[in-house]
Parts: structure tokens; sequence; C-alpha cells
């Protein structure tokens, strides 16, 4: 294993993470809310999560991506594309900016693509976040809301800006490795995964492998990611690689599973000592976890092998 990881990797199960609550930085992970292209409705499961989340009042809320559901030809209207995010606002931004909760934001494919056509939807994106920037330690902020990086407890967490297929555009990897100067453990997250998680959703990924050894050497420990509406907590190289599940329409089977995963939310607990533990709450109530033991050991695609985390040793 690379620096840090052997010490940061671990799985708890939630009665132990109460216990650390008052030392732990908890934050929650939500993903792929949207439904139909153009709606301005949200099921009645996000306002289940919303408050929910609430009650447990974490440190931050990260979204890993598709808030609203553009990214439609012919295009959405700009007033529709603004009722969509005053929709998304209403559900889920204010309830949390009422609770005191940072909400930090990385743009999916159906808000902000940077496929061409799509520019509007993405000037859009940024106009609805700048005034809604989360009250965090910037490390870095000229291109918030798409590439930026923030520092909390030890902890440094980076969005990539991740809506198209293949690496990384710009300057975006060459940024992560200044952030691998400080020593601290990096947590990344975006709407692509680094590795396939979904049936289906298979060519649908970054999938670079020059990401992964930056990743190795500048201390990422976790990336975070949706789109594949499928929850897996994998390891690979002592880095942990999390999908997460939808919270709007469209579950999917991980691959090698016949089941769809389960609308849900991730609970990230990061203890003092450096080490991680991942719970995920299932609806309707979002009071269950779900057993990891119900995953399938291993995700295997051409591009990787993702071991289940609670299986590393």
């Amino acid at each position: 294993m690379t620096r840090r990881c052997s010490a940061l990797i671990a799985v708890f199960i939630w009665t132990a993470l109460l216990a650390c609550k008052a030392a732990a930085l908890d934050v929650i992970v939500i993903s792929d809310l949207n439904g139909s292209y153009g709606s301005v409705r949200y099921d009645a499961r996000v306002d289940k999560a919303i408050k929910r989340i609430v009650e447990i009042d974490p440190d931050l809320v990260i979204s890993t991506g598709d808030m609203v559901a553009g990214q439609r030809i012919p295009n959405l209207s700009d007033k529709q594309v603004r009722d969509m995010w005053k929709a998304f606002h209403e559900a889920v931004s204010d309830p949390l900016e009422a609770a005191g909760i940072p909400f930090a934001v990385t743009p999916g494919n159906h808000d902000a693509s940077a496929y061409r056509g799509f520019e509007r939807e993405r000037k859009i994106y940024a106009e609805e976040w700048i005034p809604r920037k989360p009250d965090v330690d910037f490390l870095v902020s000229d291109d918030y809301p798409f590439f930026y990086a923030f520092e909390m407890q030890g902890v440094t967490f980076a969005s990539l800006d991740a809506t198209t297929l293949g690496p990384l555009s710009g300057d975006q990897q060459d940024r992560l490795e200044e952030l691998g100067a400080n020593g601290d453990p990096i947590v990344t997250f975006s709407h692509l995964p680094l590795w396939p998680f979904a049936i289906q959703r298979e060519r649908e990924i970054i999938g670079d492998p020059t990401l992964e050894k930056i990743y190795l050497e500048s201390g990422v420990v976790l990336h975070l990611s949706g789109h594949h509406h499928a929850f897996y907590p994998g390891w690979k190289d002592g880095v942990a690689y999390v999908s997460q599940a939808c919270l709007g329409g469209g579950p999917r089977r991980l691959i090698g599973s016949k089941a769809r995963s389960p609308h849900s939310f991730t609970h990230v607990t990061f203890q003092p000592n450096g080490e991680f533990g991942i719970a995920v709450y299932r609806g309707p109530d979002f009071e269950r976890s779900v057993n990891f033991k119900s995953l399938p050991k291993e995700i295997r695609s051409p591009n990787a092998v993702l071991k289940r985390l609670d299986l590393v040793k």
C-alpha cells in the first residue's frame, strides 16, 4: 500500500461511529437525485433523505452530480433550466443551508455537461452555485464550482470536473498533484467514476491509469463517484473507490449482481487517527444500513478489479 493508506482504510458498524461523534468528521454523500428530462419535481424519497440527513447533522454534505435533469436535445430553454435549479434548491440546498450544513457539489452530465451543445447549461450551473459557495477553508477556488479543493479537520477534499468520458480535461491532474504536497489525506469526488461499477455503464468512466498513478503518489485515499446509480465500497491498490446509489430515478445493477441497488445515501466518518468508516442508508426511511455482505465480493471489469472494502486486510 502507499503512504497513509494502510492506516486509512477501516469499516465500522454504525453503533461504533456514534460513540466517536464528538471527535469525528462526518460526511454524507448524495448523488443522482434527478428525475425525467426537464423535471421540476423530486420524488418524496428525496425529501425523506434530506430530512434524515439534517437529523444526522453531518459536518459536510457532498453531491456527486446529476442534481437536475438537463442534457437534452433539443435543448431546454433557460427558463426550464432555471426552474429545475429552483426546485432543487427548495428540495435540497435550502434545507441544508437552514440547518447550517455546508454543501459541496460537483457537476454531473445532466447538470453541466462539457460536451458540445450544452455550454449554456454549464454556464447556468456556475451561476447557480457561485452565490452558494460553502463556508469551508478553500485551498483552490478559482474554478469553483467545477474543479476546487478545501480542507476540513486535516482532510483535503477535491471536486473533479468529470462530465465526459475519458481522462480529465484541462490541468486538473496537475492541480491535483499540487494538492498532494501538503501531505494530508485527499478525498476526491466527481460524477464519473474512475472504474466501472454498474451493468451497461462499463464504458462510462474516466478510465485513466495516469490519474490512478497520481492518486497513489499524491495521497488520495478515497474517490467518491456517482453516475452508475449503484452503491459499492471498492478498493484497489491502497485507494477506496466508492460508487453512490441514486436518490432519483433509475437504480441499476452492480456488475456481478442480479438485484438493483436500493436508493440510498452514503455516510463517511473520518477519525482523528486517520481511519475512516463507511455506512450506507437505504430508503424509504433511510434508517436501515445496507449489509456489505449482500454485495459482490469484487467488481471485475477489463479496466480494474475492485475488492469489497470490508474484505481488505
